[in-house]
């Protein structure tokens, strides 16, 4: 009797950690990452949430009425028409936007867009800051660049590259892979490495809106100099956090 309860006793030990082996593993894609609430990766809401600083707080890298048309239009406009689409379809807006993310080739084109548009704006601004104060990333985030990406200065090319080559309109990212790997991708449209769709998939660390409407009342279509000048605006402090936050 002894051994059986000694048995039992390891079986449920045995799948405690199984369980949180496989918990962390699909922390990182999938559904579960909608769980993954902490205060630098919070679950997505369809709501519009304010914008961390002013419309001029980025000059004169983006300028005050690009943020203010790209914000209060453009972004907006997703927020709306993600909340409409899921009205549509049936959808409840009170869980996070990552779960239709995951599974999101089961929904409309306008879901898709709409809803991508959503979280990708939602991370966008949050993932920078006024010009000034750190660089580049420091700590586990950077030592796991040096060690995907050699260097520092090797992976903003690769990521600079990615946003320069991006035909028409879309997104670069770092993301952090299954495998727990930094990778740079790119999307179009308004796709993102959540979406089951996705080429690659991943959990997006950093993006950058390559849209003309990102920056063409300043730029015009020097897209590759907004890009030079972004690198000024990256707040690391948010990126480190989300990705030592996995």
């Amino acid at each position: 009797m002894a051994s059986k309860h000694l048995s039992r006793r390891r079986f449920i030990a045995d799948s405690a950690k199984t369980g949180l082996v496989l918990t962390a593993a699909q922390m990182v894609t999938g559904d579960l990452l909608a769980h993954a609430a902490t205060p630098f990766m919070p679950n997505t809401s369809f709501d519009q949430t304010p914008l961390p600083y002013a419309y001029n707080a980025l000059e004169p890298v983006i300028d005050a009425q690009t943020m203010e048309i790209h914000y209060s239009k453009h972004a907006a406009t997703y927020s709306k028409n993600v909340k409409e689409a899921a009205q549509a379809e049936g959808v409840d807006t009170g869980k996070p936007l990552e779960d239709v993310l995951a599974k999101i080739s089961k929904y409309s084109a306008k879901m898709r867009n709409n809803a991508g548009g959503h979280y990708n704006h939602e991370l966008f601004w949050k993932s920078m800051k006024a010009a000034g104060g750190s660089d580049k990333p420091t700590g586990k985030l950077a030592a796991a660049i040096d060690r995907d990406f050699n260097s520092f200065d090797a992976f903003k090319t690769q990521f600079s590259d990615a946003g320069k080559n991006r035909f028409g309109s879309g997104w670069a990212w770092l993301i952090i892979t299954p495998d727990k790997k930094l990778k740079v991708i790119s999307t179009p449209n308004q796709d993102n490495p959540l979406m089951d769709i996705a080429e690659t998939k991943g959990f997006p660390l950093l993006g950058l809106d390559v849209w003309e409407h990102a920056y063409y009342l300043h730029y015009q279509n020097r897209r590759p100099e907004y890009i030079e000048n972004w690198w000024k605006l990256v707040n690391w402090d948010f990126v480190q956090k989300r990705f030592e936050g996995i």
